[in-house]
């Protein structure tokens, strides 16, 4: 009778892994990375080894309706600029919050480590870079036209690799170029009974694609005035070379982007990106991002699904740094 139960739970077992696909991707990076600003940090080099590997997991299945369930969630490690002993700040071994979702035709419905509407925008990160930056690990994104007073802002909701992320919800929908996405967070936090009293942030991103162009704009609205949005952008190929120009605005600072990029045969693209950015009211010297800042990428396709990665990047307070190393996705 075991015998028979055990071939029964296997049978119902080995149905379920067939009905659902279940995948498994990421890549490696590592290189190393020169910032001149740690010099100014007691007890770590100005040159250092930068690295991550992630393994990302997909899970989907379709019920007979024809709506589709799916689930992500990532595994990383990372050491990045110079960690001290493994220290969380920059050496990390982490498991992230997953994201589940509902699909239907050109709808997708997300909830828990959402995407979000701001970082799904086109044109807010670099074009084809393999990091969505400059160099090995992006360096600290200078390229983003969303800023603080101090550098990228990074105070929008979006997928989380090393943590739980905003627990949100979201929906996307796409047909003929045309993509929308709305995307509302609600944090905990507060001191009320039954409420919960944290940040809540709604955002919404339009754009439409055509040939190899596209025009993007997207805004969120935070209970926190500091944080509310507005960014826009526009992009797009011409043959072997490519342009992007991206504007963004916050309480605290506007900015503008710039960036070309290259072929160089057909191994080869280097990208070269300029950002200006004014802080709102009286400039001091903790405004470090007030003025402009540039970056060059260079990549050369290896084969196989590796990429050497070369970067520098001039920030707005004079400080910069350097990257060499590979990248391997697989």
């Amino acid at each position: 009778m075991k015998k028979v139960l055990f071939a029964t739970t296997a049978l119902i077992a080995t149905a379920g892994m067939a009905a659902a696909e279940v995948s498994m991707s990421g890549y490696g990076r590592f290189g190393l990375d020169y910032n001149s600003a740690n010099e100014r940090v007691a007890g770590v080099s100005e040159t250092n080894i930068t690295s991550r590997l992630r393994l990302q997991f997909d899970m989907s299945t379709e019920a007979d309706s024809g709506v589709g369930f799916n689930a992500r969630f990532r595994l990383q490690s990372e050491s990045r600029d110079g960690a001290v002993n493994g220290g969380a700040a920059n050496g990390t071994t982490t498991a992230n919050g997953a994201r589940f979702g509902v699909t239907y035709g050109g709808l997708s419905v997300n909830v828990g480590n959402i995407i979000g509407a701001v970082e799904n925008t086109p044109g807010l990160y670099t074009t084809g870079t393999r990091s969505a930056g400059t160099g090995i690990d992006g360096m600290g994104f200078h390229s983003i036209a969303i800023k603080s007073r101090t550098g990228t802002a990074w105070n929008w909701d979006a997928y989380s690799s090393g943590g739980t992320g905003v627990n949100g919800l979201e929906a996307i929908y796409s047909a003929n170029g045309f993509t929308g996405h709305v995307s509302y967070s609600q944090r905990n936090g507060g001191t009320v009974l039954g409420t919960a009293g944290g940040e809540d942030r709604s955002a919404i991103m339009l754009t439409y694609s055509f040939s190899d162009f596209y025009v993007a704009a997207s805004a969120q609205s935070s209970s926190v005035a500091a944080n509310d949005i507005t960014f826009v952008s526009a992009g797009g190929d011409f043959g072997n070379f490519g342009a992007r120009i991206a504007y963004g605005s916050t309480d605290a600072a506007d900015s503008v982007t710039l960036e070309g990029n290259m072929d160089i045969g057909a191994a080869s693209n280097i990208l070269v990106w300029v950002n200006s950015t004014d802080v709102a009211g009286t400039v001091t010297a903790a405004d470090t991002a007030d003025g402009t800042s540039f970056g060059i990428n260079y990549q050369y396709d290896l084969g196989g699904g590796a990429t050497f990665v070369a970067g520098y990047v001039d920030e707005a307070d004079d400080d910069n740094q350097f990257q060499a190393g590979v990248y391997f996705s697989f």
